[in-house]
């Protein structure tokens, strides 16, 4: 129904203050928050980004210190070895001299090592890659009564350390007359069941079922179709298994330790302990230089040879991980 009102009610009615919003129509403030969620997680990540910086650069130091003072202390003279701060150069700069002198001593006794120790590598890294590679795509890509067990044995034989097999292994070449003599050591370094797993592994992915079936349907042979095919697609798995093996030969110390006796076939890593415990001997002081600028030299080509296969290791460890 409609409210009639005189004019003097409706002046009045319209010279009054509006009325004012109840307490439950206006909306409820709440403190700003100080920090968004964006920029809480970019805290966080930064903290944790400069959690792992410092991590890595505590493990960068721990590894390349005693590199670093390997450096410095072969650039100095036997006087000034023992009198200087170890961490860092001397006045006296003789790494010139130094290696001169490690390299002729005792009638040029280094480099007899130095050609024992690439011969061991040769031999014995490069035919157990070989061997490694060829078991590995065998058992890969062929079935024969019996697969499981070897794979067994093979994960077995990945768990036993070298160093437990070398008393046996000396025994038996003993027995056989192969102590001190090369085979001693290039024999043993022909087995590598770790290398065996690896290019297992890889071959399964890297080498496709259907080109090998392709070959045979062209006439291929086996043995064609694995060194004119399957060799080159196994090639990044094939370096990793020798970069592997190459350093594990090359830094062998306790099989040759126990199967050699003269110094004529020691290994570097044999034959730089013996000039160590010639130097802790009286009178032996002087070849200390001699000792730290050999162990220079000695990881010299080990790491060149690392820092060219690395590309293929990188690969290698990657290629066959994803389907």
């Amino acid at each position: 129904m409609s409210v009639h009102l005189s004019p003097a009610q409706a002046e009045a009615a319209a010279t009054l203050p509006a009325p004012s919003p109840s307490p439950a129509s206006k909306p409820p403030k709440f403190p700003a928050p100080k920090f968004s969620a964006r920029r809480r997680g970019g805290v966080t990540r930064k903290r944790t980004s400069i959690l792992l910086t410092v991590l890595m650069g505590v493990m960068a130091v721990y590894a390349l210190l005693p590199l670093f003072w390997l450096i410095v202390n072969s650039t100095k003279t036997q006087s000034s070895l023992f009198s200087s701060f170890g961490l860092w150069f001397s006045s006296d700069f003789a790494l010139w001299d130094n290696i001169t002198g490690t390299l002729t001593y005792n009638d040029g006794e280094f480099l007899r090592w130095l050609a024992n120790t690439v011969l061991y590598v040769v031999a014995g890294a490069g035919g157990a890659t070989f061997l490694a590679t060829l078991a590995g795509y065998g058992l890969a890509k062929f079935d024969f009564p019996g697969k499981r067990g070897v794979f067994a044995v093979v994960l077995g034989a990945v768990a036993v350390p070298g160093t437990a097999l070398a008393v046996p292994t000396f025994l038996m070449f003993s027995q056989m007359g192969l102590t001190n003599t090369p085979w001693s050591v290039i024999i043993p370094s022909l087995i590598s069941p770790f290398g065996l797993y690896l290019v297992w592994i890889y071959a399964l992915e890297a080498v496709p079922t259907e080109v090998l079936e392709a070959a045979r349907v062209d006439g291929a042979g086996e043995f064609r179709t694995f060194f004119t095919i399957s060799l080159r697609m196994l090639a990044p798995g094939f370096i990793t298994v020798l970069l592997f093996t190459v350093v594990a030969t090359w830094n062998n110390y306790f099989l040759p330790l126990i199967m050699l006796s003269q110094s004529t076939w020691y290994p570097l890593t044999v034959g730089l302990n013996s000039w160590n415990a010639q130097a802790t001997t009286a009178g032996g002081e002087a070849i200390y230089n001699l000792v730290i600028t050999g162990s220079l030299l000695t990881i010299v080509p080990i790491v060149g040879a690392f820092l060219f296969l690395q590309r293929f290791w990188q690969s290698g460890l990657s290629a066959g991980s994803v389907k």
